[in-house]
């Protein structure tokens, strides 16, 4: 029997300021489309809203040159449902608006999800046809959370799917996430989320580590540098205030004499130095012969400057000891989307799928193992009908878990540091050839049986 725990809840963000014209409640009713009401009206109307329903969200597909995708977002997803309230404000809105009747609002006024979800954990890998999610409600209660989980699952997915190719590039080194400047200031703290959970490891935006305990770091910009009369002031500013562990930034000048002043300033014991212009490769090889030249062999080399996968996979042989990264972990270098759909595939027991040109859905509530081989290795992805689970092979494991019941967490949903776990041993079970960067194939197949 799955146990329930309503006690498992994210801290949210002070409310805004109501003088500002911003929502002043944690509501997040009306993040949807106008459309998903206006079905809920109709099929009030009808009498089909109580029909029981089943809900799937998956991929058709993953973005061009992808070969696995992480499922990310789910915890912040459960948080947003049970926060999936229409107050008075709420309905007043709709009213004035005319979005729907009065008996829908009324309806609405009483919300509170009380079906059944399952699905993959975060930090899970998916492929191709994966069920990542599945909601079991009526279609009432069920169809209304369509664009609240698809705008979080896809955008986090997206960031956390990006942010693992980055760090299997890395190999080991310190990954920072630091591009809050780069996108919407609450995009910022989802996607530091995501970054961390895919195996960065801190982020510098503060408001992510208040709400979610991911650890940050930060030292000075290039305007510290500019505000001094020399670049030796502000290093000696910088080290007074912060120690000499502190992570000293070298190229707003000249980078070799930056380093000389930094050492000069900051003695042998300096903690690192940045690097955020330039040939990085060229510039890391010359740093490190200078500081060992200069006798801080301990003297770690950070660099930045519009990095991805790719740049840091070039980087791998040279002598960097982390990576910053902003623009490209934040857009999902270049995959800004994880392509997911929220399909209706079951009603009142019944089968139905989408049979649209290039759109297909295959119906019925569905299920996933992931076959592995004996050493670990992953073959493929099987999945089935709910009412005929396959028997498990020695090596088969089940990839959705019990997320809710009765509308309540279960005590199955894992943590944020056990996802990070999770994935670990996930990337661990991909074949190599399904860890490159090139274009290829999904890592391992999916396949369907028919029941």
């Amino acid at each position: 029997m799955v146990s329930c725990s309503p006690q498992w809840r994210r801290p949210h963000a002070a409310k805004p300021d109501a003088t500002l014209g911003l929502a002043t409640m944690n509501s997040t009713a009306l993040l949807t489309d106008h459309y998903e009401l206006t079905m809920l009206a109709a099929a009030l109307r009808d009498g089909t809203g109580d029909r029981p329903c089943v809900f799937e969200v998956f991929a058709r597909r993953l973005p061009d040159g992808r070969r696995y995708g992480v499922v990310a977002g789910v915890n912040r997803l459960l948080d947003a449902i049970a926060d999936f309230r229409f107050g008075e404000e709420e309905i007043d809105q709709l009213r004035r608006n005319a979005v729907v009747d009065d008996s829908t609002l009324a309806w609405l006024a009483n919300y509170r999800f009380s079906g059944e979800i399952d699905g993959y954990p975060e930090g899970e890998l998916y492929f191709p046809g994966s069920p990542v999610l599945t909601v079991r409600a009526s279609f009432a209660e069920g169809v209304v959370l369509e664009t609240l989980a698809l705008s979080i699952l896809n955008h986090d997915s997206a960031i956390a799917s990006a942010a693992a190719r980055m760090v299997t590039a890395a190999n080991g080194r310190r990954m920072i996430e630091m591009g809050s400047r780069r996108t919407h200031e609450e995009a910022a703290v989802a996607c530091a989320r995501a970054a961390y959970l895919a195996g960065f490891t801190a982020t510098s935006n503060l408001e992510a580590g208040r709400r979610h305990g991911i650890p940050t770091a930060g030292t000075c910009a290039h305007a510290f540098t500019l505000l001094h009369d020399s670049e030796e002031e502000a290093f000696r500013s910088q080290i007074e205030a912060l120690g000499v562990g502190t992570t000293l930034l070298v190229d707003t000048y000249d980078i070799t004499e930056g380093i000389k002043t930094a050492v000069a300033v900051a003695g042998p014991d300096l903690g690192a130095i940045r690097i955020d212009s330039g040939d990085l490769g060229v510039m890391a090889r010359q740093a490190r012969d200078l500081l060992d030249s200069l006798g801080a062999r301990n003297t770690r080399i950070v660099v930045s400057s519009d990095l991805d996968e790719y740049a840091i996979a070039a980087l791998r042989a040279e002598p960097v000891d982390a990576y910053g990264v902003g623009t490209s972990v934040v857009t999902g270098s270049g995959a800004p989307t994880a392509g997911m759909v929220y399909k209706l595939v079951e009603v009142d027991g019944r089968h139905v799928e989408k049979r649209s040109t290039s759109k297909q859905s295959r119906g019925g509530w569905k299920k996933a193992l992931r076959r592995h081989k004996d050493t670990g290795t992953a073959l493929e992805e099987i999945v089935f009908q709910a009412s005929s689970e396959p028997e498990l092979g020695q090596y088969d494991r089940l990839v959705q878990i019990p997320l809710m019941r009765a509308g309540r967490l279960t005590d199955e949903v894992p943590t944020l540091e056990q996802s990070r776990e999770r994935l670990r041993a996930a990337l661990v079970s991909v074949p190599w050839e399904g860890l490159k960067l090139s274009r290829g194939e999904p890592a391992i197949p999916t396949t369907y049986l028919e029941s």
